[in-house]
């Protein structure tokens, strides 16, 4: 499989860099936990870079290339349901934002969702959102988190709209989670490079910088992970995917923390714009183990 960027991809990323320039830093005055970027989404609305997907020349891969780049700013908006996994619900008629809900807990982008993925263990809905049915719930999670108070009358997909949609939420999950760790990386490499310790800086200690190279390397197996799956449509791809977007991103977080020491712990280092949200990631669509099961079904049945 040729995983080369085309020149239309090229494009698309220069197009998405430009419009997300003023979205790079975490505002001075800001020391809470979810930084929501409710203008770039409109932004990203009005140049239509949700019909990624299908826009030929771009399609499913141009859309993981997006949602990589885009996650990887402080802020955050609903972006990778919407770009990858929309075009696969009700013939992508549906309005966004998208939100999953899983088994009624609370959920990343509920509050402002127009359209609900229901899932209750293996089946799956659809949902047209209703303002009053979602309450905010305050969290530590770097994402504006709510969950449903009422009941929502669901449409349910039929088993093979279910796995289609299945593969899609997999693919989506892994393209986000690789621009989160490599945001992570960034941040924390900028850190280790201007903190010293011993007179020098730490980035010039070979234990730290063997660590980072392994949380690097982590990240890029998640994107390439994730490409792939999107050029293929494949379950299994998609299984292996988001398997090793949430077993990394377990470690990165882990790893990153304890290399920023204290300075990991605060508000004031953007670090957990990006590790709080991977941490969000972890249970979602099962969690791990869910994804290992998947992989066993799909690739050695």
């Amino acid at each position: 499989m040729d995983l080369r960027i085309t020149s239309d991809q090229t494009a698309l990323l220069a197009a998405i860099d430009g419009l997300s320039a003023r979205f790079q830093e975490k505002p001075i005055d800001f020391h809470g936990f979810a930084l929501v970027g409710e203008e770039l989404g409109q932004q990203l609305s009005d140049g239509e870079f949700f019909d990624i997907a299908t826009t030929p020349g771009l399609g499913p891969v141009g859309a993981v290339l997006a949602v990589e780049r885009l996650a990887r700013l402080p802020c955050t908006a609903e972006v990778a349901l919407s770009m990858l996994v929309r075009p696969h619900v009700l013939d992508g008629h549906m309005p966004r934002p998208f939100a999953l809900v899983e088994n009624g807990r609370p959920s990343r982008f509920v509050a402002s969702a127009k359209t609900l993925l229901i899932a209750d263990g293996e089946t799956l809905g659809v949902a047209k959102a209703r303002p009053d049915a979602a309450k905010a719930v305050e969290s530590i999670y770097a994402y504006p988190m709510a969950k449903l108070m009422r009941e929502v009358e669901t449409t349910p997909l039929s088993a093979k709209e279910s796995s289609e949609v299945r593969t899609w939420l997999r693919v989506a999950l892994a393209a986000e989670a690789a621009g989160l760790i490599q945001a992570a990386v960034d941040s924390t490499v900028a850190h280790l490079s201007v903190r010293k310790q011993f007179g020098r800086p730490l980035g010039t200690f070979q234990a730290l910088r063997h660590r980072v190279a392994e949380c690097a390397i982590l990240g890029g197996g998640v994107k390439w992970l994730a490409l792939k799956a999107a050029s293929t449509a494949d379950p299994g791809d998609a299984a292996l995917a988001a398997f090793h977007a949430q077993d990394s991103a377990t470690r990165v977080v882990y790893d990153l923390h304890q290399m920023l020491g204290a300075m990991g712990m605060t508000l004031e280092h953007p670090l957990h714009l990006w590790t709080y949200r991977l941490k969000a990631l972890l249970s979602d669509l099962g969690g791990r183990g869910a994804q290992a099961d998947a992989v066993a079904h799909h690739c050695f049945a």
